[in-house]
């Protein structure tokens, strides 16, 4: 005869919920195995808590893009108009790490009208992102023009109409708007070449189906139909040259497009949803804005209990971000040269997507890594709260191509840096920057560049628009750090600091040589000199 089976004492204490749990909550009381009220309003209480800062956290990337469009539109740049920084970018403009390094322009495409194509200068190294912050093409030299320009053919999502045979770069994208950024580099010391070629190579233009790109035969043969009206003047239309869109000079120009780190920052993110096809929204993060209240189709109307949590959450995630962007835990592999050094860079270990780990680079060809299916999220609030843009290329160790960049946010004793004393930073001989470096220094607040006196809070090899670095007989270069310039220092080795506020640097290589990528080459650490 078979033993009845029994289920152990302790297999059902584990499955279990005591009538009291005590939490940091408090005493949680579940009578009969029933919530209380008082327990059921502390839990919701508690959940709405997590959710909030979640939402915050996980939406970053899309209210950064957001506020960077509003701030756009309230300086009057409108969608389309270009802001082109002929004189390089300086802090009057808040943007998340600018740097005064080259020529940028900046603009927001709007192709809730259809597809759009964007002519693009050649030698122009750009990215196009969705309203996500998402990655949807490189044009210029690293993308599939390579620099010589090209036009590029922005399709939005939902798009079923006519596209044309070939002519064009022709990419899919999950929104109905997209971010243009775009960098060109100094000839000599003169950004006027780089201005005047984005000038008269960058245009912006509805695609109109059955003009350049389409063959009069792929018309008549029922491939494509034909724009109307039907008249001669069509055939010809081809011919001209659209107009370029009105420039908007940057230089000097006050626009803030850094996130809101209040109960706003949820306003911008219903704004965004409402803005934006459902679909085009990741599930992740529009389940955690959902928990709040933040579905597309539906007012964003939090009741004075939420709006108080909401409210609190703000606090605690921007908090939260800052800690993970100044203070990113070793075991997340940030430490470019491990955890003795203070230089990190999240992307060169999560990849542009936050999830597949970079490619290696051999001599028979480029490598790829598995992802492990886990979103980082950490490295993702990292890159989000201190910067604009993605892009393979910006993780890809290709030498020669495109750009690294390295943040500091601490000296070598691990303390933060202070505007008021004075630091030093040796960086050995042989910087491996085929193009060009630079070392830029931030607000630690706006994360935008440090406004002072000295206007352009940089130094490097560059002699423009600051005097570039002299180097040492020994061929280190260093550069100071402080309020003052210290006696004998020549001034493009130094970066002014003010007084009663923390600063972060930024080390940047354009066109970074191998010696960066197997880190024979490193930097020396930031070291308090008074």
């Amino acid at each position: 005869m078979q033993q009845a089976a029994h289920i152990s004492p302790g297999v059902l204490e584990s499955v279990s919920t005591p009538e009291r749990v005590e939490a940091h909550l408090g005493t949680l009381e579940f009578p009969l195995g029933v919530p209380t009220e008082e327990t059921t309003r502390r839990v919701y209480d508690h959940l709405d808590r997590i959710r909030a800062v979640s939402a915050f956290l996980d939406a970053y990337s899309g209210v950064n893009m957001w506020a960077s469009r509003k701030g756009f539109l309230a300086a009057g740049i409108q969608d389309h108009d270009v802001l082109l920084f002929s004189e390089f970018m300086d802090p009057r403009t808040l943007v998340l790490t600018g740097n005064a390094d080259t020529v940028y322009f900046i603009t927001f495409l709007d192709l809730t009208e259809g597809p759009l194509v964007v002519e693009v200068p050649p030698l122009s190294l750009c990215f196009v992102d969705d309203m996500w912050y998402r990655w949807v093409a490189d044009p210029g030299m690293a993308g599939p023009d390579r620099g010589a320009g090209g036009r590029y053919l922005f399709v939005p999502p939902g798009y079923a109409g006519p596209l044309p045979q070939g002519g064009f770069f022709t990419q899919p994208a999950r929104t109905t708007r997209l971010v243009l950024g775009g960098r060109a580099f100094l000839e000599g010391d003169d950004p006027k070449p780089a201005v005047e070629r984005i000038k008269e190579g960058l245009r912006i233009h509805r695609y109109v189906p059955g003009l350049y790109g389409t063959s009069i035969g792929e018309i008549v043969t029922g491939g494509t139909a034909p724009p109307l009206p039907w008249t001669a003047e069509t055939w010809t239309a081809a011919l001209r040259r659209p107009d370029p869109p009105r420039f908007v000079e940057g230089t000097g120009f006050a626009v803030n497009t850094v996130p809101p780190g209040d109960a706003t920052y949820f306003d911008l993110a219903s704004e965004l949803v409402h803005d934006q096809p459902a679909e085009a929204l990741d599930p992740e993060i529009a389940g955690a804005l959902a928990a709040v209240g933040i579905v597309k189709g539906r007012p964003f109307q939090p009741d004075p209990r939420m709006r108080e949590i909401l409210t609190e959450a703000a606090a605690v995630g921007n908090a939260t971000a800052r800690t993970l962007a100044c203070r990113p835990r070793p075991a997340e592999g940030a430490h470019y040269y491990g955890p003795s050094s203070q230089w990190v860079n999240g992307l060169l270990v999560s990849g542009h997507d936050f999830m597949t780990p970079p490619p290696e680079i051999t001599d028979s060809g480029v490598r790829t890594r598995p992802s492990d299916g886990a979103r980082k999220f950490n490295l993702r609030n990292w890159w989000w709260y201190l910067g604009v843009g993605i892009s393979p290329a910006f993780t890809a160790p290709l030498p020669g191509i495109g750009s690294q960049y390295l943040f500091a946010f601490a000296d070598r004793q691990d303390r933060a840096l202070d505007g008021g004393r004075h630091y030093r930073l040796v960086l050995p001989p042989d910087i491996p920057a085929a193009r060009f470096w630079s070392c830029t220094v931030y607000d630690n607040q706006t994360r935008s560049m440090l406004d002072t006196p000295q206007r352009f809070p940089r130094a490097g090899s560059q002699d423009y628009p600051t005097p570039a670095a002299v180097a040492d007989a020994d061929g280190t270069t260093t550069v100071h750090f402080g309020p003052d310039r210290p006696d004998g220092v020549p001034e493009g080795n130094w970066i002014r600091t003010v007084p009663g506020k923390g600063w972060f640097v930024v080390l940047r290589f354009y066109s970074p040589l191998p010696p960066f990528f197997d880190r024979t080459w490193r930097p020396g650490e930031i070291e308090a000199a008074d």
